[in-house]
C-alpha cells in the first residue's frame, strides 16, 4: 500500500512538472495549432514516457532495447532538472522585464493631433473596449500588453532551455571523457616508517549498463595502471545489469595491475542485479572479493564489507568475521561501500574507510539531499580515530551526467607518523 501510495505521489509530481514546463515553453510562446506548439506537446508527453521507460526497462528489457530508451530517457531527466530550476528563475526575472519594458513604453514622446488653422484638434473619446486603446494605455505604465508578455515569454523560455542544454551537455561530457585523478594523502598512526607513502587506487560506482559500457571499463583499468598504485580497491556499485549482459563491459577488470592486487566489495546495485554471480565473475577476473573478510598485506589489514543491501537476502555486512581477532597494533584499512558504515567502523577501531556510493551528489543539487542520508558525501573526513574518505566515484547512475560532483578516482596515499 504504502509503495503503491508512493508511486501515484511521485507520478503526480512528475505530470505537474511535465505540465509546468510545457506550459512555459510551449503554450506561452506560440499560437494555438502552430507547429511549435503541435511539437512542444507532442515531445512534453513523450519524453516522460521514454524517462519512465528508460527507470523500469532494467528490470524487464533486455539490455540491447534498454539502451533506446535509457539515453533519451535520462538525457531528458537532467535536462528537465535545469531547465525547471532556470525557469523557476526567470518567474523573478520576469517582472523586472516587463516593468523596464512598461517604463520604456511610458517615456515614448505622444505625437498631438493639430486640427486646421494650426489649433489642437479635440481629443477624441477613448472606446474602453478597442484592444488597441487597451495596449496603448498598458504600454504607458499599466499591465505589459500582449506583445511585450509574449517578448519576454519567449526570451525566457529560450535562456532557460540554452542554460540547461548548456549545463547538461558540460556535465555529460564530463562523465563520457571518463574520470579524472585525484590525489589525498592520509596520515595514519598505526602505519609503519617502511609503508609511508603506500598508495592506493580508490574507484567505486562505475554503473556499468545501457550507457556505460566496455570503453568507459577500459578508461578506468588504463587511468589507474598509469598511476602504477600499490593496491587497487574497488568499493562497490560495478553494475547495473546481470553478468550474461554486461560481462564482457567488465572484462577489462583482468588488465588491472598492482602490487598487492586488486580488491572488491559489493554496492547496493549488486544485489539489484545478482551479487553472487558477480563476486564469481570479477574472481575470475584476476580481483579479489572481501565479502566480509580480511587480508592481512605486508604492512596494513585490508578488510572488506558486504553491502547493507544485502541484509534482506542474508548477505548484509558482517563487522565481527571481517575485522574480529585481528592484531590491533596493526593500521586496519576497511572497504565498505556506504559511508554509514563508519559509525561501526569507529567502534571496531578501524584507521581509514574507503567508499563510495554518494557520488558526490552527481547533479547539484543533489548533494545537499545526499547529505540527509549520509555522514561525509565526498572527500575526508575523521570520526574519533577513525578516518573516512568518500571518493565521487567513476561512473553515474541514470543520467550519465554530472554536475558539481566530477567523477574521480582517487589515489589515497598513507603516510606514517614515525616517518
Amino acid at each position: 500500500m504504502m509503495i503503491a501510495l508512493v508511486l501515484v505521489v511521485a507520478l503526480t509530481l512528475l505530470a505537474l512538472v511535465h505540465w509546468y514546463v510545457w506550459r512555459r515553453t510551449v503554450r506561452d510562446v506560440s499560437a494555438p495549432g502552430s507547429v511549435w506548439r503541435r511539437v512542444g506537446t507532442g515531445l512534453a508527453v513523450l519524453l516522460p514516457l521514454l524517462s519512465l521507460g528508460a527507470l523500469i526497462g532494467g528490470r524487464a528489457l533486455p539490455l540491447a532495447v534498454e539502451r533506446w530508451l535509457a539515453w533519451p530517457g535520462y538525457l531528458w531527466l537532467a535536462v528537465l532538472l535545469y531547465l525547471v530550476l532556470a525557469l523557476l528563475v526567470g518567474e523573478a526575472v520576469r517582472p523586472l522585464l516587463l516593468r523596464v519594458g512598461r517604463r520604456r513604453g511610458a517615456v515614448q514622446p505622444q505625437a498631438v493631433p493639430v486640427a486646421a488653422g494650426g489649433a489642437p484638434a479635440p481629443a477624441e473619446q477613448a472606446d474602453p473596449a478597442d484592444p488597441a486603446e487597451q495596449a496603448g494605455r498598458k504600454g504607458q505604465g499599466g499591465p505589459a500588453d500582449p506583445s511585450r508578455r509574449l517578448l519576454v515569454a519567449r526570451g525566457v523560455a529560450v535562456a532557460a532551455g540554452a542554460t540547461a542544454a548548456a549545463v547538461v551537455g558540460n556535465g555529460a561530457y564530463g562523465v563520457l571523457r571518463g574520470p579524472r585523478l585525484k590525489q589525498v594523502t592520509v596520515p595514519l598512526a598505526k602505519l609503519p616508517r617502511q609503508a609511508h607513502g603506500y598508495r592506493i587506487a580508490v574507484v567505486s560506482d562505475i554503473h556499468l549498463g545501457p550507457i556505460l559500457g566496455r570503453a568507459h571499463t577500459q578508461r578506468i583499468v588504463d587511468t589507474i595502471n598509469r598511476a602504477q598504485p600499490d593496491l587497487i580497491t574497488i568499493v562497490g556499485d560495478l553494475v547495473d545489469g546481470s553478468v550474461p549482459e554486461l560481462g564482457p563491459a567488465a572484462e577489462p577488470l583482468a588488465q588491472l595491475r598492482a602490487r598487492d592486487g586488486a580488491f572488491f566489495v559489493t554496492g547496493n546495485h549488486e544485489y539489484f542485479s545478482g551479487a553472487a554471480p558477480w563476486v564469481d565473475f570479477v574472481r575470475e577476473l584476476g580481483v579479489h572479493p572481501l565479502e566480509n573478510a580480511r587480508t592481512e598485506l605486508g604492512h596494513f589489514d585490508l578488510a572488506g564489507v558486504n553491502d547493507i543491501a544485502g541484509t534482506a537476502e542474508g548477505q548484509g555486512p558482517d563487522y565481527e568475521r571481517a575485522l574480529g581477532d585481528r592484531d590491533t597494533r596493526r593500521a586496519a584499512v576497511l572497504m565498505a561501500h556506504q559511508p554509514v558504515a563508519v559509525h561501526e567502523a569507529v567502534r571496531r577501531g578501524v584507521d581509514l574507510q574507503l567508499s563510495g556510493h554518494t557520488h558526490g551528489g552527481q547533479l547539484w543539487p543533489g548533494n545537499y539531499l545526499a547529505e540527509l542520508a549520509n555522514p561525509t558525501v565526498a572527500g575526508l573526513e575523521r570520526y574519533g580515530d577513525t578516518q573516512l574518505y568518500v571518493t565521487r566515484g567513476a561512473g553515474a547512475w541514470g543520467p550519465p551526467v554530472r554536475v558539481g560532483a566530477p567523477s574521480d578516482i582517487t589515489i589515497v596515499t598513507l603516510a606514517s607518523w614515525q616517518a
